[in-house]
């Protein structure tokens, strides 16, 4: 079973909160943030939460196993990027994975720091697309008029962002998109490239607005069977690891160095095994600060969005 029909298979899941505690210690760092004595690792809700889990595992099992101390790493599937970074804001989550443009957002309101940016299929960078079934007969963007398009969390920079700007960019009014459809013209919907990816398969939608991994097969190198590409943005730099500024710098550069250092095994999944269903999407890591993403933050500037998006209605 490949990767995509892993996804139809689970189908998407419900966005909560569930820890995984893992044996092992990380650094005794006083009584902040750590006081809870777990050091908390949240991702994004881009995949069906138990396959999220099996791919972090090994990867937190290996962070957690390198630090000093005595504290345990959990797994917190967040229910969306606005939870994430009210976690790390907060403090009550310590690192995450993230979107681009969620981890701007963050950076701008104070609830994160970019640590790192994640390299995957051969490049830094990747495709944002809107996609449509392959019995369609939506042949380009215009012909999204008045079509219903489900859309990743709306502070998705593939999955969101992208999409409105590529319409946009082909005439079409968004209207208050993305904060609401209100003005638009075709019905919108936001979720996650799960949700959105299982509503465009199920025939509930007309097209969707996603990152291309959703969709693709990296076996065949095309989009899996039944569906078709409308238009893609490409140059994407590929989403960032970030961290909470509750953090300590001895806290931060610790976890940081640890995971920068990674080797290839902590990215084979639960079954430890290269090449296989689990394997977790990204193979390495590299230093990243804001200004990586800024490509990403002017595409914002020109749907007219602030980075207080955040704060209008996504909070």
């Amino acid at each position: 079973m490949d990767r995509r029909d892993f996804l139809k298979r689970s189908g998407t899941a419900a966005a909560v909160g569930a820890g995984m505690g893992l044996s092992g210690c990380i650094g005794n760092f006083g009584e902040q943030p750590y006081g809870n004595g777990t050091v908390e690792f949240m991702v994004s809700p881009t995949e069906p939460q138990d396959y999220m889990r099996s791919q972090y595992n090994p990867y937190l099992d290996y962070l957690e196993g390198g630090l000093d101390g005595d504290v345990s790493v959990e797994f917190n599937y967040a229910a969306d990027y606005t939870a994430v970074l009210q976690g790390l804001g907060s403090g009550t989550a310590d690192v995450a994975e993230t979107g681009p443009f969620a981890a701007a957002l963050g950076v701008k309101s104070d609830q994160c720091d970019i640590a790192l940016q994640r390299h995957a299929y051969g490049s830094w960078d990747y495709h944002s697309v809107i996609i449509t079934r392959e019995n369609s007969d939506i042949e380009s963007l215009t012909d999204l008029q008045g079509k219903s398009i489900a859309f990743s969390d709306m502070t998705s920079a593939s999955g969101s962002l992208y999409p409105l700007y590529q319409l946009k960019e082909a005439g079409l009014e968004i209207g208050d998109a993305p904060t609401s459809a209100s003005g638009a013209e075709f019905d919108a919907t936001w979720s996650s490239h799960a949700q959105a990816f299982e509503a465009l398969k199920n025939e509930q939608v007309d097209a969707a607005g996603v990152g291309r991994f959703i969709a693709w097969n990296y076996d065949t190198s095309d989009y899996v069977e039944g569906i078709r590409e409308v238009s893609r943005e490409s140059g994407i730099p590929r989403a960032p690891m970030i961290v909470s500024p509750e953090l300590s710098e001895e806290e931060k550069n610790a976890i940081v160095s640890r995971l920068e250092n990674a080797p290839e095994s902590a990215y084979f999944g639960a079954d430890g095994e290269d090449g296989t269903d689990d394997d977790i999407w990204f193979d390495g890591v590299r230093a990243a600060d804001v200004d990586t993403y800024q490509p990403v933050v002017d595409v914002a500037n020109e749907l007219g969005l602030s980075t207080d998006l955040l704060n209008e209605g996504n909070a």
